[in-house]
């Protein structure tokens, strides 16, 4: 097995890129299969599954979704200082952990949907509750490799989860509604005075009654949301046994490794289990409670704001429906990014931390949060500027397409707060401050959760409130974890290089991609043939424009995947000597 435990400086930036690429792969394949079953469930169909998600993602993180991030600390360390016995031993110590904390999980959501959320998105809680028992073991697999700093089998492995995703959901949705509801006789509605609202998915046979035709619509739109949950346990499924897979050829490598390992002490599995409880719990609390705002601000919106202003159920959760199936999921996809420099910092910056070697580790996180700001900032400039076009690429229902794309345009800025916060947050972790960003995230929290309510109850803002809410939470999030970072251990990021010239290199950028559109559409009058010139016109302008304005250098090129290519290319159009 290919390790990558080389000597290169950069290596965690390469492996944090190949992980980067499959997290966006990964993404844009969700963003894709996304389309077809939007239009099959509808903007409810969509408010059901992400309520009933949301609730799934935090019981998820309660119990399993930081399992990688914190075996592959605790496993780095162990490396790093050659334990490989006891690395392995705390492999199998985490195994039996999260076999028996997933099993209760899963456990607890199937038979209290009831209490968590409510209407027709309780079976589809149900449906997605067997899931998280088989992602704890998927997570410790992708920890075991994380820690050796491969990062390819986890790529691989989550484009496969995504892929298996996309065509179990789509199919299993189609299968549902028409066992359950019917199919071809079935007939659009979206008349508001019959489907109850302009978001809402009806659908009637011939001249049934508009209140059995708008059940029709709601028991569609919940079948479909099933369906995809079904494509979610399906994808894990799918990944678990892949990751397995790899592990069984490489069992014999890592026997091999344990039997040479000739280190005095070997923990007992008592004290690995002490020591498993120790740092999961922190990680755990800290991924909770920085992901706890969606949840949070989605049982306000469909509870609180809902029965304060008398809305009924398929209003709300198709409101609800186009902000976190469509605009929360389209400015998500740059975050991958950031996600996965986190993964790479995590075991690097650990081994760094317990090898004593401060100023490496320093340069390290200065690289990875200008690698990040570097992705983040013209992502955000790119959804702001092509909002609409590109909402209406991805999700045509012209329903909700000026309100989606308004929404993504607001919530862009969000991207790069999103972005920073979540290295900081794996940045704390790994120098071993593992408790500052759970402080950080309940202080966040505390206030935007003040924010939304005050501006749900005094306000007509509606789905804005949610946006300000996020923009407020990752924005307090990102300034606590920088200043807390720079606390820690004595680093202060450059300033011109990371955020002044890739903003500066995002407004030419923004200009080029707008007027490119534009000028397509006039042409062609087609949205398709239009944003695609736009958003290639924004890359090259973006690159060239960091090039010409001294924000990345050949070195730093050269660390990143195929860099030399870049390199290769950039001397050839004279942008570099």
């Amino acid at each position: 097995m290919a390790t990558n435990t080389g000597s290169k400086s950069n290596n965690f930036l390469l492996q944090a890129g190949i992980l980067a690429a499959a997290g966006i792969i990964s993404r844009v394949i969700g963003l894709l299969y996304r389309s077809p079953l939007s239009a099959i469930i509808g903007d409810l169909g969509g408010g059901y599954y992400q309520a009933a998600y949301n609730i799934y993602t935090i019981v998820l993180l309660i119990s399993s979704y930081s399992i990688p991030s914190a075996i592959s600390k605790v496993i780095a360390q162990k490396l790093a200082v050659r334990e490989y016995r006891n690395a392995h031993r705390v492999f199998l110590c985490s195994i039996g952990y999260v076999l028996v904390i997933g099993g209760l999980a899963s456990l607890f959501l199937f038979f209290g949907a009831g209490l968590l959320v409510d209407g027709r998105a309780i079976p589809v809680l149900r449906v997605l509750a067997p899931t998280i028992f088989f992602y704890g073991m998927l997570g410790v697999l992708r920890g075991y490799f994380q820690a050796h700093k491969s990062m390819v089998q986890t790529s691989v492995s989550q484009i496969l989860e995504q892929i298996a995703n996309a065509v179990v959901a789509i199919v299993m949705a189609l299968v549902l509604i028409r066992l359950f509801v019917g199919g071809e006789e079935l007939k659009m509605v979206t008349d508001p005075q019959i489907s109850g609202s302009p978001l809402l998915y009806g659908f009637a046979v011939g001249t049934v009654d508009a209140e059995i035709q708008a059940s029709q619509g709601m028991d569609r739109a919940m079948y479909g949301a099933m369906g995809s949950a079904i494509g979610t346990g399906a994808g894990v499924l799918v990944g678990l046994v892949f990751m397995w897979a790899i592990y069984s050829l490489n069992k014999g490598w890592f026997q091999r490794r344990i039997q040479r390992d000739r280190t005095p002490y070997v923990d007992s599995y008592r004290e690995i289990s002490k020591v498993i409880v120790g740092i999961v719990t922190p990680f755990i609390l800290s991924t909770a409670a920085y992901n706890l705002s969606t949840s949070l601000n989605s049982v306000i919106y469909l509870k609180l704001y809902r029965t304060v202003k008398e809305i009924d159920e398929a209003t709300a959760y198709a409101s609800y429906g186009v902000f976190s199936y469509k605009v929360s999921t389209i400015s998500n996809i740059p975050v991958a990014f950031a996600n996965a420099m986190a993964s790479a910092m995590i075991p690097s910056v650990a081994a760094l931390v317990a090898q004593r070697n401060r100023r490496e580790a320093q340069r390290k996180i200065s690289l990875a949060v200008k690698s990040t700001m570097m992705i983040a900032i013209p992502s955000a400039a790119g959804l702001f500027v092509l909002a609409k076009p590109v909402v209406q690429l991805l999700f045509p229902q012209p329903e909700s397409l000026d309100l989606a794309a308004k929404l993504l345009m607001a919530l862009a800025v969000s991207v790069i707060f999103f972005s920073l916060s979540t290295l900081s947050s794996s940045i704390l972790q790994g120098i071993g401050k593992v408790h500052t960003p759970i402080y950080n995230a309940v202080i966040a929290l505390v206030v935007q959760t003040g924010v939304l309510i005050g501006l749900l109850l005094g306000t007509n803002l509606d789905l804005y409130a949610l946006v300000i809410a996020n923009v407020v939470y990752s924005g307090l999030m990102c300034f606590l974890n920088q200043w807390a970072v720079r606390r820690a251990i004595g680093y202060r990021q450059e300033l011109v290089r990371t955020f002044l010239v890739p903003l500066g290199a995002s407004v030419m950028m923004g200009a080029a991609a707008w007027a490119v559109y534009e000028l397509f559409y006039l042409l062609t009058s087609s949205n398709i043939l239009s944003v695609l010139p736009a958003i290639l016109a924004a890359v090259c302008v973006y690159f060239a424009m960091l090039l010409v304005l001294r924000g990345v250098d050949e070195e730093e090129l050269k660390s990143i995947p195929k860099g030399y290519l870049v390199v290769r290319l950039a001397k050839k159009c004279c942008l570099l000597r």
